[in-house]
């Protein structure tokens, strides 16, 4: 099979004044293939972009794909174009779906989900619900009119495991997530995707939970994540396998370089943020600035993203 196929966009609908739900359908002869609760696809657009978008619909669903599309103000032209431009009947170029934010097997579930962080929690809801697995969902919008979804939800045979919270645009009334968390029950996975505001809180009030049981999606990069002192410094990258030796100046990424010395790397978001430029390192200590690998990860010290983490130290060895 290709890694990507072109699919029909069957229907747009609006679930908010900046929220579009599109459904993709294979065409005749064609079959979608599986994914697993968290996964997302990439979107290949006629103008140039690639953006991420999680599959929202049931895993059980062989038929479609159901995505949530925000209008971001701050676009690089994947939402603008899809807003302006995207209608019923086009082909659109997929990637095939892939999961960075896996639900995990677990006594009880938690998810915390701000606007259009929802997607992702939607398909593992229904997973779990078909598993009758326990759970409990928390929504957080500002008002029921910019909450998307809402039909979907509504028609689901989970719908009553779900707590609307609506802020009216004032963090300070929406969850109290210090409250929520304050007391992690034993085998409890927290899921948290939303806006940076609402992650930050809920990394800070999860602080003390077992940090295998708590699993975000960033949308941006966290500006929290790195793991050195914040300051860029150049060092020395060398690839094994070819015995190239470059330095990488203070500023500009691994990636940048690699590509100065024609050397590919695949990349997608460059912001840390998919894994598409994951890759395996020999030697040196790595200044991980990524928001995708977790924190066991991490700590291995044995792969990095290199269009945006560092080196730590004088030397970094990839395998490359």
């Amino acid at each position: 099979m290709s890694d990507r196929l072109a699919l029909k966009v069957a229907r747009i609908d609006r679930e908010t004044d900046d929220v579009l739900s599109i459904r993709l359908e294979a065409q005749a002869g064609q079959s979608l293939p599986a994914f697993t609760p968290g996964a997302h696809i990439d979107l290949h657009l006629p103008n140039g972009t690639t953006p991420q978008y999680s599959l929202a619909n049931d895993p059980a669903e062989a038929d479609h794909y159901l995505l949530g599309v925000l209008r971001e103000r701050e676009s690089r032209g994947g939402s603008a174009w899809i807003h302006a431009e995207l209608a019923s009947g086009m082909l659109l170029e997929i990637g095939l779906p892939r999961n960075n934010f896996p639900l995990v097997p677990a006594a009880r579930t938690l998810f915390i989900a701000g606007g259009i962080g929802v997607t992702p929690m939607l398909s593992m809801a229904a997973e779990l619900q078909a598993k009758g697995a326990e759970f409990a969902f928390h929504y957080c919008t500002r008002s029921p009119e910019a909450t998307a979804f809402r039909a979907l939800i509504a028609q689901s045979a989970w719908s009553r495991r779900v707590t609307y919270v609506h802020d009216g645009g004032d963090p300070s009334r929406g969850l109290d997530v210090k409250a929520l968390l304050a007391a992690p029950s034993e085998g409890t996975h927290l899921y948290c995707c939303g806006p940076a505001g609402l992650m930050n809180a809920v990394r800070d009030a999860a602080g003390h939970w077992p940090t295998d049981r708590v699993h975000f999606e960033w949308f941006s990069p966290d500006a929290a994540a790195s793991s050195g002192d914040g300051e860029d410094r150049p060092f020395t990258c060398v690839l094994k396998r070819s015995g190239l030796e470059l330095t990488i100046p203070a500023d500009k990424s691994i990636v940048e370089v690699l590509r100065e010395n024609n050397v590919e790397i695949e990349t997608l978001c460059e912001d840390g943020l998919c894994g598409t430029c994951i890759t395996d390192v020999s030697e040196g200590e790595i200044d991980h600035r990524d928001s995708i690998l977790t924190p066991e990860e991490q700590a291995a010290n044995d792969v990095m993203t290199v269009c945006c983490s560092r080196a730590k130290g004088d030397r970094l060895v990839l395998d490359l």
